[in-house]
């Protein structure tokens, strides 16, 4: 008996800690991918050159950012001078990579599944998330720093040396901030993946939604997807021809999507509004900083009018955001159940795009603000936000994504007629 029972205890042993190394390799390799990513494009934007040696805790800070936590900037010279502000911003880069990482791997244990039972599929989310909790807790370490800053103004950096006072700013995160959006960042990825994937494994209870749902949710996703690689291949061009390619790889890499998903929302009809003044050092392209930058640092509109008085050429945006959203109803209606009425495939994709648009708005919006006084007067700082109209973005996106299925199905249709009359 004695040999059975050894035989059997590492095989049960195996297979309970099995869905632990799982979650492990997932939540271990995305953050390895995100902090990867998030340091490339910080030492392309200059982040190498900080003071003390700030970068792994910039970039540290730029990873849980991009997981949604807000950072809060404090610090000073002891009596002379103080230093305030916080940065709210997704790097949407790393988030989306991030994002991808973590749903391929969370699903590759179950690739050859159509069907999971509902408590396997939550114990594989609460190991994750354990896990994740527990690095994202560890990232907090590195991610307080403090170093010391130039003001810009050479008077004030003189008084600063002479009193050895010099400035110093200083970052941190907070616990509760960390541990609910960390928490709730993973919740909406693994939310999204089981939606959207088509491989992706359903409770039995599930499986009559998913012909309703995923369908169009996929035929989104690809939308998404297929802006920011329209978007890289842009940025690269930028990179070769307009001088700074450091710049704007630096863009590409932290703020991509970012960019890519404005130009979505902006070809739809939707607006921003906001405001920006001072120099951050934010990676932004110079159109978009043209347009929010004012005189007097008041609130200024960001449409597809806005930038084309800017630049002509930003009226192309209408056309080429009609012509994916036609691709993606013709996506959707040909993975949907045919047969349908044609007002279920447009509900069906004015829901997914709707749901996108505000996603969208909420991922690009910007709050950014440093200030520095010493000896009571401003000496140096800067501010950036951008704010989306959802009132009015979602229920646009509804209403493309509306006539987008309705075309779609239109033309599948067709499709599928030519393809039956080809056959006989």
């Amino acid at each position: 008996m004695l040999p059975t029972e050894n035989a059997v205890g590492p095989g049960r042993t195996a297979t309970a800690l099995g869905p632990w190394v799982d979650a492990l390799l997932a939540t271990v390799v995305t953050l390895l991918v995100m902090t990867a990513l998030a340091a490339l494009g910080l030492w392309l934007a200059g982040a190498g050159d900080l003071p003390g040696s700030a970068l792994p805790a910039v970039v540290a800070a730029t990873v849980l950012m991009a997981v949604g936590v807000p950072v809060q900037l404090t610090g000073g010279a002891a009596f002379l001078a103080e230093a305030h502000g916080g940065l709210s911003a997704l790097p949407l880069s790393v988030t989306l990579l991030g994002a991808l990482t973590l749903a391929r791997l969370f699903l590759r244990p179950l690739r050859l599944r159509a069907v999971a039972r509902p408590g396997e599929l939550a114990g594989r989310a609460a190991r994750t998330a354990v896990l994740w909790l527990a690095l994202l807790l560890l990232l907090r370490v590195p991610a307080h720093r403090s170093f010391t800053i130039s003001t810009g103004d050479p008077l004030a950096d003189s008084l600063g040396s002479a009193f050895d006072a010099a400035p110093t700013v200083g970052f941190r995160t907070g616990l509760l901030p960390t541990v609910g959006l960390g928490l709730l960042w993973l919740a909406v990825v693994l939310l999204l993946t089981l939606v959207t994937a088509r491989g992706a494994p359903l409770p039995p209870t599930l499986l009559r939604y998913r012909a309703a749902v995923r369908p169009a949710a996929h035929a989104v996703l690809t939308l998404l997807l297929c802006a920011v690689a329209l978007g890289l291949l842009a940025g690269l061009v930028s990179a070769t021809m307009d001088g700074h390619p450091r710049e704007t790889l630096a863009v590409v890499l932290l703020a991509l999507p970012n960019l890519a998903w404005l130009a979505l929302g902006l070809g739809f009809g939707a607006s921003w509004h906001g405001s920006a003044g001072g120099d951050l050092g934010l990676p932004m392209p110079q159109l978009l900083t043209d347009v929010l930058r004012t005189s007097d640092g008041r609130d200024v509109t960001l449409d597809l009018g806005a930038l084309t008085a800017q630049d002509g050429r930003a009226w192309l945006l209408a056309v080429l955001v009609g012509l994916l959203l036609l691709l993606t109803g013709l996506g959707a209606a040909l993975h949907s159940p045919p047969g349908l009425p044609l007002w279920r495939y447009a509900a069906q994709l004015a829901g997914a795009l709707a749901f996108a648009m505000l996603l969208i708005g909420l991922g690009t919006r910007i709050s950014a603000e440093v200030g520095l006084s010493l000896l009571g007067f401003d000496a140096a700082g800067g501010g950036v936000r951008l704010d989306p109209r959802l009132l009015l973005a979602v229920p646009l996106a509804a209403g493309w994504g509306a006539l987008a299925g309705l075309l779609g199905e239109l033309a599948a249709r067709r499709l599928r007629r030519d393809t039956s009359a080809t056959r006989t």
